[in-house]
């Protein structure tokens, strides 16, 4: 399977690519703006500086991907959906994080809230870009991300309360790889990923 990763130099970026390489089936583009010097090339990886924002680069990397994983951050996050929707990749894990859609409740880090945090508001509108498009996509909200048990987690949708503001990287990777390994999971949809702090 042809796996783009948008955003491979970053903290999640870096942790799932070797997580995505334990799978022998899996060849991988990593893009990012400094991913060439970084990550070394073989047969199944390829390392490639790329802007997102920049539509036309972005059509020319992404052009033989199965799958696009997006791991950006930061205020781009909606000019770069928009170049997603007009590429119009097979399928598409948006990673995005808890609090978008004001669903974390008081006492359970409703500060992180869009309505309390102006730093959500890129997260929230490349989320609705994303949704309101005819991509085939998951949403795939986290917390903030430490390393734990790949186990303890628990997963809500759209329109539910999230159970925390916390997620474990490895819990996050765990469903990432069965929404690849089983594309149909979780189709057009928005989850949480995070620990149950409720």
């Amino acid at each position: 399977m042809n796996i783009a990763l948008l955003g491979a130099t970053g903290k999640f970026g870096r942790k799932f690519t070797a997580k995505l390489l334990t799978n022998p089936d899996n060849n991988l583009t990593l893009l990012s703006k400094s991913a060439e010097g970084i990550f070394g090339e073989n047969h199944r990886t390829k390392a490639m500086n790329v802007d997102a924002t920049n539509l036309k680069d972005l059509k020319r990397v992404l052009k033989d991907s199965d799958i696009v994983f997006s791991a950006v951050s930061g205020s781009d996050q909606p000019e770069i959906a928009r170049n997603l929707v007009e590429v119009n990749p097979k399928r598409v894990i948006w990673m995005s994080v808890v609090g978008i859609y004001n669903e974390l409740e008081e006492e359970n880090g409703s500060e992180f809230n869009v309505d309390n945090e102006d730093e959500q508001i890129p997260n929230r509108d490349a989320a609705e870009i994303i949704e309101n498009s005819n991509l085939d996509y998951t949403i795939l909200r986290a917390g903030y991300l430490i390393y734990g048990d790949e186990n303890e987690y628990v997963i809500t949708e759209k329109g539910e309360t999230a159970k925390g503001y916390v997620s474990h990287i490895e819990s996050v990777e765990k469903v990432a790889l069965e929404i690849i390994a089983k594309p149909e999971l979780y189709s057009r949809k928005s989850i949480s990923v995070t620990k149950d702090m409720s």
